[in-house]
């Protein structure tokens, strides 16, 4: 059974969830309609850190929670498609060379399941998660989301060797590589640490469920660019 503290500071899925996506929102509004000499654009994109593990830690409870695996991949999966065109247009690039992050998080749930599950040897395990972390190259976050998701899920019970995974991957897969190739101007990828205080405060709460919060999660990332799009527009 799920031990479920209650104080004031524990925060609820529910809860982080949505600090998730409105980092998200932020974080896209400012890469696109800010610039980087604006104070402001440092602020949102650092608070913009804490989105990717923040969805990538609750893909991870998910498939631990979840009744049905397979449809769960197929829900990411569809959102992932869904969320394509919004992704690529939004940013300006090219149809086929990027995508979103939804694409990394259905396959780190995809690799967490089958390494969890499959009766297949080690060695097939591994050869598969670097299947999944070949294919989502062009995603935003890449291969990161998967290994994160890994992480999360197989050291789930243990918050410290999570967060320790989470932190060699972050410094080792991300942080090095960009800030070694951009240097100042990537700073702000940084800001992924302030993800543990936060995770640190969830401790098993779900918060309030219905269909319209369960599938409002999903609808919100292509739905939020559609509209940063639409704002876009206009603003031309």
């Amino acid at each position: 059974m799920e031990q479920v503290l209650t104080n004031k500071f524990d925060l609820s899925s529910n809860f982080l969830k949505y600090l998730a996506i409105v980092a998200m929102f932020l974080d896209h509004f400012a890469s696109v309609f800010l610039t980087t000499d604006q104070p402001v654009w440092m602020v949102l994109r650092v608070l913009g850190r804490l989105s990717a593990p923040i969805m990538c830690y609750f893909v991870a409870e998910g498939e631990y929670f979840t009744s049905n695996r397979k449809r769960y991949v197929r829900r990411l999966f569809i959102f992932a498609l869904m969320a394509h065109f919004p992704y690529v247009i939004y940013f300006n690039l090219p149809l086929f060379s990027a995508t979103s992050v939804l694409w990394g998080l259905m396959n780190g749930l995809l690799a967490l399941t089958f390494v969890k599950h499959s009766p297949a040897n080690n060695l097939v395990k591994v050869a598969f998660v670097a299947f999944c972390c070949l294919v989502v190259l062009p995603a935003d976050w890449n291969y990161v989301s998967v290994l994160w998701i890994l992480g999360f899920g197989l050291f789930r019970g243990d918050f410290k060797k999570q967060m320790l995974s989470f932190v060699v991957i972050g410094v080792v897969f991300h942080l090095i590589p960009l800030l070694r190739d951009y240097g100042a101007a990537d700073i702000y990828q940084l800001g992924i640490v302030l993800a543990i205080p936060v995770l640190a405060l969830y401790h098993g709460r779900k918060g309030k469920s219905n269909k319209l919060l369960q599938w409002g999660f999903y609808l919100f990332y292509p739905g939020h660019l559609l509209l940063l799009e639409l704002l876009k527009i206009m603003i031309r």
